[in-house]
């Protein structure tokens, strides 16, 4: 047997060694997503009013069409889809609705303030810097935002130096300023993407056992 037989054959056995474990993806995508959409919606559900106000004002909200229902249809398809994913049930379905919710947060919330969620705290930990010795789009605007960041964020800690106990406020974490980017919104739309795909996952979702009590039709 040649050498490359032997090393597909050993591929081979190798992946159908982990075949009976492949729902672990799936559950680990579930059960970090499930608590995210969860508490999304129940801050919706319990904020309705300051939802619909901030879905339709075009001022300082999202200048949304029927913000009443655009919000009551937000939160209660986080809240539900969330105990959904948890539960493994109708994963397919309901990642659809999620995906929506997702795509319409990134382009009317979050697209005008480019990719990143939190900003970089200086120019050696920014991606941007790679991206623009490379000649990246927008990469350069995105770089000059890392170094007014870290300006902003020294003169910061110099007044909570100054007139704090500085290492009192610091001691949970590092103070960040939130650039509210699409990139949360982008990275749960990909994992519920996979979700799509992939159901629920095998063994460990509620649709594995449902699917031997209503099999798939055949042609």
């Amino acid at each position: 047997m040649s050498l490359v037989a032997n090393v597909s054959a050993l591929y081979y056995r190798t992946v159908d060694a982990f075949a009976h474990i492949d729902g672990l993806p799936a559950l680990l995508l579930r059960l970090y997503l499930a608590p995210i959409f969860i508490t999304a919606g129940l801050h919706k559900i319990n904020h309705i009013d300051d939802i619909i106000s901030w879905f339709g004002n075009p001022d300082w909200g999202l200048g949304l069409p029927a913000p009443e229902l655009m919000a009551y249809l937000a939160a209660y398809t986080e809240f539900l889809g969330g105990f959904a994913l948890l539960l493994g049930l109708a994963t397919r379905l309901v990642a659809i609705p999620l995906m929506v919710t997702m795509l319409v947060a990134a382009l009317t919330a979050h697209w005008d303030n480019g990719w990143f969620a939190i900003a970089s705290s200086g120019q050696e930990t920014s991606i941007a810097y790679v991206l623009e010795m490379v000649g990246f789009p927008g990469a350069k605007e995105s770089l000059e935002n890392s170094l007014e960041v870290a300006t902003r964020l020294g003169r910061a800690k110099e007044i909570l130096e100054e007139n704090g106990n500085y290492s009192w406020l610091s001691g949970k974490g590092s103070f960040v300023v939130l650039n509210n980017g699409i990139e949360f919104a982008a990275t749960y739309f990909i994992m519920l993407l996979s979700l799509f795909f992939t159901g629920g996952g095998r063994y460990v979702s509620a649709d594995h056992y449902l699917a031997k009590v209503f099999p798939k039709p055949q042609h």
